[in-house]
């Protein structure tokens, strides 16, 4: 190739390198993610606060609300809001099942708010009118030291929480 033949071409991958796109699935995540957070309507986010008012509501019958935890079951069985329901965050299509009244109120809540945003715009495009997506998860409810319940062991209250604690373990090869 002679030598203007390739100024020519650098010429032009110059000018079309602003127009390509560097966008990821990453990006195209994070625009998703907006996207559905978008079908929640703002007046249903609502704080750990009000997920333990509301809890208090149903342990004390004054309320038919449901509290559903889509953690993981492993994650549900270390600690768990007393009296809540588990579905696993990837299969909202159970509530429709378990739940077939639009008009059920519906408090979803993970460890922090990101996959309770994704489950909570499906329960919305489902058609369900009355969900609430509680910012601040699990870890939250944690943090403000409500107490947490396990089959293991009954309540548990967690004494400090921290969300970068790193534990160091060995793996016990089995059998143990």
């Amino acid at each position: 190739m002679n030598t203007s033949v390739l100024r020519g071409l650098a010429a032009v991958a110059i000018l079309l390198v602003p127009t390509i796109s560097l966008a990821g699935p990453a990006d195209e995540e994070k625009k998703v993610f907006a996207e559905l957070s978008a079908l929640i309507p703002k007046n249903r986010v609502v704080t750990v606060d009000e997920l333990y008012r509301k809890w208090q509501d149903i342990q004390a019958k004054k309320s038919q609300a449901v509290i559903l935890d889509i953690r993981t079951g492993a994650e549900f069985y270390a600690g768990h809001v007393l009296g809540s329901n588990n579905i696993d965050s990837g299969h909202p299509y159970l509530v429709p099942k378990t739940w077939p009244d639009p008009n059920t109120e519906i408090w979803v809540f993970c460890r922090t708010k990101h996959r309770a945003t994704y489950f909570s715009s499906f329960l919305y495009r489902y058609g369900y009118k009355n969900v609430y997506l509680v910012d601040g998860g699990i870890a939250g409810w944690a943090e403000k030291g409500y107490p947490l319940f396990s089959k293991d062991f009954g309540e548990i209250r967690v004494v400090k929480y921290n969300k970068d604690l790193k534990e160091e373990f060995q793996v016990r090869p089995f059998p143990y």
